[in-house]
């Protein structure tokens, strides 16, 4: 005997009616027949449709992309696809609607029912994003970092976030700094330390041409920021730093990619050869960031540090915050310095001055990148995947 199951669809529609029912073939193209004694096991990696893709939107692309093939690396025979969520009325692409308002404000019991509705009843579910509700099954959930708690200009947090981490069969985080926060904050149990990765496009980027960096309004020398305008991305700090050392380096400018926004604005107004780029899109970040004279990531709080392990990867030196989880990506491999502005300009005047160690630093930095890779990634969330089969 056989039963019928629908690739595509994740509840009823008016054209098949059917999940995982004994409807005929022909009720829908989308069905394929399956033996009864031997369920396909099933991944749904969860995610939300966002207007502007930061560092998160680069880990779940990544992992997606390889989750195929290192399932079947261990235990051929998953069926993977993805399910994109937006809200109500969102224009963004998506394959499901959700009131991510009310879910955002619900308990744990009400989240759960809409994860039944929303959810193969079998799957392993990986959820991508606290704001989606947990499914019926296995339950995976990625912890970037913790700022929604921390920082009151941050989103505030699901309200049923804390609980439904207790509750996941895996919490995966992306530092050790993340999963120990997790523990001594929220409560969570055991959770699993899985690094980000960073693209080979990083390990094989050239600096932009002299017609690219015109587009962008930018010239020959600059030292690079990439990311958000968050308190907690401390640019009040860098524009400290910025006016400590900018005299000193007349034709080196400060870039600062990323959306701008009022604050931004206003924190850099009255300091010189400050560029705002804006969202550099992904095909030139590579480029970017391999023709900067230094990349600097001044964060106070940063749950992995994307930026500064691309910088690495790129053969660009590296000025980072001793805070959070940066130590871990850069260990000694980049200048690590205090979040104020000394020493964050100590930090960029020492990798500005062009010195012999500044060549010794980038090779080790260039190798200690490559301990960092998205398919070592995909393989470790496999073996988690593969655990929690029905």
């Amino acid at each position: 005997m056989r039963a019928i199951r629908c690739r595509t669809k994740t509840t009823a529609s008016p054209r098949c009616g059917v999940y995982g029912g004994q409807r005929s073939r022909s009720a829908c193209p989308d069905h394929v027949a399956v033996p009864l004694r031997s369920r396909v096991p099933e991944l749904v990696i969860a995610s939300t449709a966002t207007e502007v893709p930061m560092g998160a939107q680069a880990y779940q692309e990544a992992i997606a992309a390889r989750a195929q093939s290192a399932l079947d690396s261990i235990t051929p025979g998953w069926l993977v696809r993805r399910s994109v969520a937006r809200s109500i009325r969102s224009h963004l692409e998506g394959d499901i609607r959700l009131p991510f308002g009310r879910l955002a404000r619900a308990g744990v019991l009400v989240r759960r029912s809409v994860g039944v509705l929303v959810y193969p009843p079998n799957a392993v579910v990986h959820r991508m994003d606290l704001e989606l509700p947990p499914p019926p099954g296995p339950d995976v959930v990625t912890l970037h970092d913790l700022v929604a708690w921390d920082f009151p200009d941050e989103s505030p947090p699901v309200r049923a976030a804390a609980e439904e981490l207790r509750r996941a069969d895996r919490v995966i985080c992306v530092s050790e700094y993340t999963a120990q926060r997790a523990v001594d904050q929220l409560g969570v149990r055991d959770p699993v330390v899985v690094p980000n990765g960073v693209g080979e496009e990083f390990f094989a980027a050239t600096p932009l041409t002299a017609e690219q960096r015109s587009e962008l309004g930018l010239p020959d020398e600059y030292v690079l920021y990439a990311g958000g305008s968050a308190r907690r991305k401390n640019l009040p700090a860098l524009a400290g730093a910025w006016s400590l050392i900018s005299r000193r380096y007349q034709q080196t400018s400060l870039a600062l990619a990323g959306p701008i926004s009022p604050a931004r604005l206003s924190i850099f107004a009255a300091l010189p050869r400050v560029r705002h780029l804006g969202r550099v899109s992904d095909a030139l970040m590579p480029g970017l960031v391999a023709g900067a004279r230094a990349v600097v990531v001044p964060s106070l709080t940063e749950g992995f540090g994307l930026p500064a392990l691309e910088a690495m990867a790129a053969g660009v030196p590296v000025v980072a915050a001793r805070t959070s989880s940066l130590p871990e990506v850069v260990g000694d491999a980049g200048f690590l310095v205090p979040p104020n502005p000394n020493g964050i300009a100590d930090g960029l005047e020492a990798a500005l001055e062009g010195t012999s160690e500044i060549r010794k630093l980038t090779d080790r930095a260039r190798k200690r990148a490559r301990r960092f890779t998205w398919d070592r990634s995909a393989a470790v969330h496999a073996e988690i995947w593969a655990s929690l089969a029905p």
